[in-house]
């Protein structure tokens, strides 16, 4: 078999509907971070990102304020529950919350503190959530609500990172970099505690993936020389910054476990499934796996950050049997999210290992 066909076959399998998981009863999920899970709380703050083409082509056939062209790994992970696709928090029109609400934005961080929608103001707007919505259902009100006892055993999934490091790295030497990465972990845990402390007890924790695979990174370093780049043609440094990272959020999550009494904290390995899909590109039937599809420039990064993708005479990559891994430079293609979020809910790249479904078949004990 031709490697064209047998890539093709490979990617045609990961893009069929996953079989959904089986949930004894209504799976309620509440999702903070950045643009990697962001269902359109950034479009709703600013009013414009809802409407950039060619977002959305692959599957919703319109922008939806995903920095997709399609679905992200969180509504593949929904589907897999057979649950409706979060709806970001702050949503005015018609805003369903019955299985939950997203408090993801485009931009996100951990720090610095009060900053713009960072992983602790969103927090905060995730209490005051909660109380508004076990206050509106006392009184009879508000039917697409989720009640205590959902909060109680709802999944809070924590997706961010990314940007703390991406403006570290920008703007401090290595070591520098490297030596604030506890001051984001530590925001990481204050936010867990804080959910803990209103009754969350199941948590879902993704590490950052490959920071210098990204073609945003790759297209405007300043020294792209061959030794200091991998033997996959990724940036060494940022993805040794990315592991650091990694290592002291999976120490955190350790830590934590020991700390909060029945509590499951389940630790999800991101970097190796993007980095495996980079990797081995072309056996999932990717190519070019270092450019993004809508973006400027041509190869091999097809990334210029005076006219990126959603800007003037940016070009698009047909779509067909041969997709992109990288949409526009720093977020991923929902071909590219199927595979990740398939390899996720095989439990493979899970501490512990357990399915994804797991939070909605067993009551808080």
């Amino acid at each position: 078999m031709s490697g064209f066909w047998f890539g093709f076959l490979a990617l045609a399998l990961v893009l069929i509907p996953f079989s959904c998981s089986q949930c004894t009863r209504k799976p309620v999920i509440f999702n903070f971070g950045d643009s990697n899970s962001d269902t359109g709380g950034a479009a709703v703050v600013s009013g414009f990102l809802s409407t950039a083409y060619p977002d959305g082509r692959a599957f919703f056939h319109e922008p939806t304020g995903r920095l997709c062209d399609g679905r992200l790994i969180v509504d593949f992970l929904c589907e897999d529950l057979n649950t409706n696709y979060l709806t970001p928090y702050l949503e005015s029109v018609e805003p369903d919350f019955s299985n939950g609400a997203n408090f993801a934005i485009v931009g996100a961080a951990t720090l610095p503190k009060g900053g713009f929608f960072t992983l602790g103001i969103q927090i905060l707007q995730f209490k005051h959530f909660r109380n508004r919505s076990l206050d509106l259902l006392s009184k009879g009100y508000g039917q697409n609500l989720v009640g205590e006892e959902d909060f109680e055993n709802a999944l809070y999934t924590i997706d961010i990172g990314q940007n703390d490091l991406s403006a570290a790295f920008k703007s401090l030497s290595y070591d520098l970099a490297i030596a604030k990465i506890p001051s984001f972990i530590d925001e990481i845990k204050d936010a867990m505690w804080a959910i803990y402390q209103v009754g969350g007890r199941k948590f879902w924790v993704h590490n950052t993936g490959p920071l210098g695979c990204l073609p945003e990174k790759l297209g405007t370093t300043t020294a792209n020389s061959s030794e200091l780049l991998d033997q996959y043609g990724c940036i060494y440094a940022l993805n040794q910054g990315a592991n650091a990272f990694n290592s002291n959020l999976n120490l955190a999550c350790q830590e934590l476990r020991t700390l909060m009494t029945n509590a499951t904290i389940v630790y999800v390995d991101v970097y190796s499934i993007k980095y495996n899909l980079i990797a081995n590109s072309s056996s999932y039937g990717f190519k070019n796996p270092l450019a993004a599809c809508c973006g400027s420039g041509g190869l091999p990064y097809n990334y210029d950050p005076n006219n990126n993708c959603r800007r003037s005479n940016f070009t698009v990559c047909e779509q067909g049997p041969l997709p992109a891994i990288s949409w526009d430079g720093t977020h991923y293609t929902e071909a590219a999210n199927s595979i990740v979020a398939s390899k996720i809910l095989s439990t493979n790249y899970s501490t512990p290992s357990l399915g994804f479904n797991f939070f909605c078949n067993n009551s808080t004990t």
